[in-house]
């Protein structure tokens, strides 16, 4: 059995794809059978330690992205797009996969359209609330349909859609909270904001966290996930803007938090700062109050909705970007933090929000067609 993954070049696809890897190999071994040859095509094999540890080999492909303002590059990347559809054409009929599976994106589209002309099932997984071009046009072809979303459904046929969440990684499900403290260098009895800008960072929420670090500190500790890009601006800005400063042992910066430590930040905090990404769902499992800072709808037509479709069921609120300032996130912070019942009827939402079989339910549908396409 040969499944193939495909998916844009983020952490946002790529995650979510190794969820249902590790789901398909469990499902293989549980049931005794033959263990299936993953593959991974896209323009990146972001992380290739991850791809190697999961039994999952790498195959690279060309592809254009469409940007949706004027560039350009949207002309030129229409020619990397045409190469890449030839060349997936070549490199999926090699390999000729029994399904394959796509979170979407501009890398999947060489890789899906070779599948359709192939006639390989396809199934596709849709992370955001309003699909993306790729998935809203693979959807009409798709064999079956996952959305991470109520509200996706509708955009796609109600026979082949299925609502089962985000997968993730089992190994990140659970917070730890023993030995968190010590882990982390954190004092006990003092609440935990814990800022998740993804392994880039956010721009924007960084700058916003050292205008409010005085006044933030003076009542929370801070875990901030700066990226790797602007860990040592951060650190050295917030060194200067806390000399003196009695909390300043308070803020606990990290370029990026490995799997451990994102446990343990999870199990200790009260409240927890996100883009409206995929760790929106992360969130959701580990059943913490968040404060959500979608992109603007100029970067990211989805986040926004996104944001608001998770603050709806009562697990979140939201700060638009052009109301976000220091005092403000500080002032939501509190509101939280400070009300029990804000915050446990958070707690309570969240973990209702969570669907922790989502990996287990579409690695059982991939197998299921990958097992009548063998026949």
């Amino acid at each position: 059995m040969k499944i193939l993954f495909t998916g844009g070049g983020s952490g946002g696809h790529f995650y979510p794809i190794i969820a249902v890897a590790q789901a398909i190999t469990e499902h293989a071994k549980k049931e005794k059978m033959l263990m299936p040859q993953l593959y991974f095509m896209s323009s990146s094999d972001y992380n290739p330690r991850v791809l190697f540890d999961n039994n999952i080999t790498y195959m690279g492909v060309s592809a254009g992205k469409m940007r949706r303002y004027f560039s350009l590059l949207n002309f030129t990347d229409l020619f990397k797009t045409a190469y890449g559809c030839f060349s997936a054409l070549i490199s999926v009929y090699s390999l000729y996969p029994d399904v394959v599976f796509s979170k979407g994106g501009y890398s999947s589209f060489p890789v899906v359209f070779a599948a359709r002309l192939l006639r390989i099932p396809v199934v596709i997984h849709e992370s955001d609330s309003h699909p993306g071009r790729v998935n809203a046009w693979a959807g009409k072809f798709a064999r079956k349909i996952a959305v991470s979303y109520p509200e996706a459904a509708r955009y796609f046929k109600k026979d082949k859609v299925a609502y089962t969440g985000n997968p993730i990684r089992k190994e990140i499900t659970i917070p730890l909270a023993n030995g968190a403290h010590e882990f982390l260098n954190l004092e006990q009895n003092t609440p935990v904001v814990v800022i998740l800008g993804g392994s880039l960072g956010s721009q924007r929420i960084n700058e916003t966290i050292l205008d409010a670090l005085p006044e933030l500190l003076q009542n929370y500790q801070v875990i901030h996930q700066t990226g790797r890009a602007n860990y040592e601006d951060m650190k050295n800005t917030a060194t200067v803007i806390l000399k003196g400063n009695q909390n300043a042992y308070r803020y606990h910066p990290f370029d990026y938090l490995n799997v451990l430590a994102l446990r343990m930040s999870a199990g200790v905090a009260n409240v927890i700062i996100s883009r409206a990404g995929s760790t929106i769902f992360e969130i959701a499992a580990w059943g913490v109050p968040s404060i959500i800072i979608p992109l603007p709808e100029s970067i990211s037509h989805d986040q926004t909705s996104n944001a608001l479709a998770y603050a709806r069921t009562g697990a979140a609120t939201v700060i638009e970007e052009n109301n976000l300032g220091g005092h403000i996130l500080v002032s939501e912070i509190t509101r939280i933090c400070t009300n029990h019942s804000i915050s446990d009827t958070m707690k309570a939402q969240a973990k209702a929000f969570a669907r922790l079989d989502s990996a287990d339910i579409i690695a059982t549908a991939i197998m299921d067609i990958a097992l009548e396409h063998e026949k």
